[in-house]
């Protein structure tokens, strides 16, 4: 038996160098080992350190550009991490974590449990690499409140505590010797079916952005593995306003096409940010009060557009200082809370084309500072800041002089003090996403989606869970995979069977596309991949309803159903052929996440979440307090809404996408939406050539009993590590 943990003895680990293989005709590099981990961003790091660490060494790391992502390049004021209570009087457990995260709605109880068990570890694995989290002198980590949070689980570094993760887990990585290939973009999974019926991972089809596609060097690369930890991101491609950071794209579509299911994945977080540089406006940008500005598209008509339905002065300045609490759009603060203010700047930038922007050097509505008209919340933490006075720049360097000082090390450079500050209401994270189990691991064998890509979370989550789940996921892989995972890729002979169909296809795609450009029809690459986005942002985006919905999938469907015949790009340019297939990955995806939301309303889901779904027979925002508090103001019907009420908190939505003529997965056949099987949501052709996204609602996971009793699990962890 080996040691609970660290996997069975292995042979000396390979080097992890290609060996070229013909495969499909054609002679391609191909690079073998048991692991690969696909995305440099903290989670996929963590994985990729946590398996040297468990005793699995044969893996290797492969990205698309290992500067970019979110983890990386995203943050806000304060980006917070949330972990279990470690200092302080305050009672805490890990089941009131659990419970505390799976009460946010449809998420499974023994990913919550999971999230809840290894928060601390996860967390003081960050601290032991030197990420520095506050502690006092006696060596408590410090926590503050966060979004949906009872107790004080939160912590941070600063703006940046995403991207001290990565950097000290990347020189983790890097003194292990794990390997990690560059400029890759994700093609497609590699699959098998095994002998019971079920897919599994063979590999993984990659083309290389760094190598001449008209040389003699292939820009084909493959991976013979036996899994995939998919650390990708979420899809962040698939809109145009967006605060992910350019270069984020993800690569959800990949995985759809090899069969792995998607969980919830109408449930996007959307946020107040800023645009040119993308970053969060939440924390002190928004508790300062600044003056919310709009102009037309040449910056003139400069209108303080938040006063046409917020006339109460005080009211008006409140709203704005909680979005820096309550900075998410949250439909249930749209009523009449603080997240009235996304949809006001929704209806300047969406339905009224107009731009919006933050200004720090004057106060709103009037020319003098009146904290008197402040609610009791927001004028007690101002004044304890010290900063009842001046305009909201002078308050903003005095409450945190950092958050001024980042704009002016961006690129954009923006000067607070002179210049206005562009804001939009943008995509900023999927709380759903790839399907995972309570070891991280998806419906297809050896694929296991960690970070973003995986969907763990539910409707709601309190702030900074995200980077909790990152790292509890990429541990939960790493364990198992180390325990029991560890068996040798496909045979060659196998493996270039399996992946002959795979290659074909995308050389046929690149082929075919090249060749049109070569004729002379332009490169439209570029012109579908914006298309796209400003679909998705337009029709499916905070703001949605069941026409727009349809809409947007009705264009998408086409896109895909002719993409074969329709994308054309140049041959001689890397850029060209790589956008081909990010194009298809992103339209893929789209496609599936508009279709789950095309079937969610049809199930009868409401308003939730970050999402208002439009809804002639509910109501509009109301006027708020005083007089005429419950009068409806006079806003577009487009914001009519009607909360669901929980009502859909106790299942998941699952998805699956079908090659055509693929069968339903499962052997239930198709039925209604709360029975076993799985049905689409648009029928079409069995042989559509876009396929065929279906779903099905199951009840959600409930959170696993205690299993406490120290002997009987000494007794399971003896006899195998309790990996099972």
């Amino acid at each position: 038996m080996s040691t609970p943990g660290t996997g069975p003895a292995r042979p000396a680990p390979r080097h992890h160098e290609p060996e070229t293989l013909r495969i499909a005709g054609h002679d391609v590099p191909v690079v073998t080992a048991t692991t690969v981990v696909v995305g440099t961003g903290s989670a996929g790091y963590c994985a990729a350190a946590r398996l040297v660490q468990f005793g699995h060494d044969d893996v290797v790391m492969v990205a698309d550009k290992i500067g970019a992502g979110a983890s990386r390049n995203a943050g806000s004021d304060k980006q917070t991490y949330y972990k279990l209570t470690l200092s302080g009087g305050d009672g805490d457990s890990v089941r009131e974590m659990a419970e505390t995260l799976f009460s946010g709605g449809a998420m499974d109880g023994d990913n919550a449990l999971a999230e809840a068990a290894l928060s601390a570890r996860g967390f003081l694995h960050l601290v032991d690499l030197g990420v520095p989290f506050p502690q006092n002198r006696y060596g408590e980590f410090i926590g503050y409140k966060t979004d949906h949070d009872p107790r004080r689980r939160a912590t941070s570094v600063g703006p940046y505590t995403s991207r001290s993760m990565v950097e000290h887990l990347e020189a983790k990585v890097q003194r292990d010797g794990t390997r990690v290939l560059d400029e890759c973009r994700v093609v497609d999974v590699v699959t098998t079916t095994g002998p019971d019926g079920t897919r599994r991972v063979a590999g993984l089809l990659v083309l290389r952005t760094d190598v001449p596609h008209d040389g003699d060097a292939s820009p084909w690369l493959l991976f013979r593995c036996s899994n995939l930890v998919y650390a990708t991101g979420g899809p962040a491609g698939m809109y145009a306003t967006r605060v992910f950071p350019h270069g984020q794209w993800g690569a959800s579509g990949a995985a759809y096409r090899a069969g792995v299911h998607g969980k919830n994945l109408t449930e996007w977080q959307f946020g107040l940010a800023s645009t040119k540089p993308r970053w969060n406006v939440s924390g002190t940008y928004m508790q300062v009060v600044p003056r919310f500005v709009s102009t037309d598209q040449d910056g003139g008509d400069e209108r303080e557009f938040l006063t046409e339905a917020i006339g109460d002065y005080g009211r008006l300045m409140s709203l704005v200082f909680l979005k820096g609490y309550q900075w998410p759009f949250d439909i249930r603060k749209a009523r009449d809370g603080s997240s009235l203010v996304d949809l006001l700047v929704y209806r300047e930038t969406v339905l009224r084309g107009r731009r919006v922007f933050l200004d720090f050097r004057r106060n709103p509505v009037q020319e003098e500072f009146d904290p008197s008209a402040l609610s009791p919340e927001a004028y007690a933490y101002l004044e304890q800041a010290g900063v009842l006075f001046g305009t909201p720049i002078e308050r903003l360097r005095r409450m945190n002089e950092p958050a001024y000082q980042f704009y002016l090390d961006k690129n954009p450079y923006v000067d607070l003090e002179k210049d206005l500050l562009e804001v939009d209401v943008c995509a900023q994270h999927n709380n759903g996403g790839l399907v995972v189990d309570a070891w991280w691991q998806s419906n297809v064998t050896g694929f296991f989606p960690v970070g973003e890509a995986g969907g763990a979370h539910g409707v709601y989550r309190p702030g900074g869970a995200a980077l909790n789940s990152g790292q509890v996921g990429a541990t939960r892989a790493a364990q198992f995979i180390a325990a029991r995972r560890d068996e040798e890729p496909l045979p060659v002979a196998e493996f270039a069977q399996a992946a002959a169909p795979v290659l074909g296809a995308a050389l046929d795609l690149t082929a075919a596309a090249t060749a049109r450009a070569a004729s002379g029809v332009p490169d439209n690459t570029g012109d579908l991949l914006t298309d796209v986005q400003e679909l998705m942002s337009a029709k499916a985006g905070p703001v949605r309803s069941a026409a727009s919905i349809q809409e947007a999938l009705a264009q998408v469907h086409d896109w895909l159903t002719r993409y074969d015949d329709l994308v054309t790009a140049d041959g001689t340019s890397r850029r060209s052929v790589n956008r081909t297939f990010l194009v298809r990955d992103i339209l893929t995806s789209a496609y599936v996440y508009l279709s789950a939301m095309a079937d969610y309303v049809a199930h009868g889901g409401r308003s939730r979440g970050s999402v208002l779904y439009s809804d002639a027979s509910g109501g509009l925002p109301r006027a708020g307090y005083g007089p005429g508090a419950e009068t409806e103001l006079d806003l577009p019907d487009v914001f009519r809404f009607a909360l669901d009420g929980g009502v859909l908190d106790d299942v998941v939505q699952e998805t699956a996408w079908l090659a055509p003529g693929e069968a339903p997965p499962g052997e239930a056949p198709p039925g209604d939406d709360d029975g076993p099987g799985w049905a689409p949501v648009v029928v079409r052709d069995v042989a559509d050539p876009a396929g065929t996204p279906v779903f099905r609602w199951r009840p959600r996971r409930p959170i696993p009993a205690d299993d406490d009793f120290f002997e009987n699990v000494w007794r399971e962890f003896r006899a195998h590590g309790n990996v099972h």
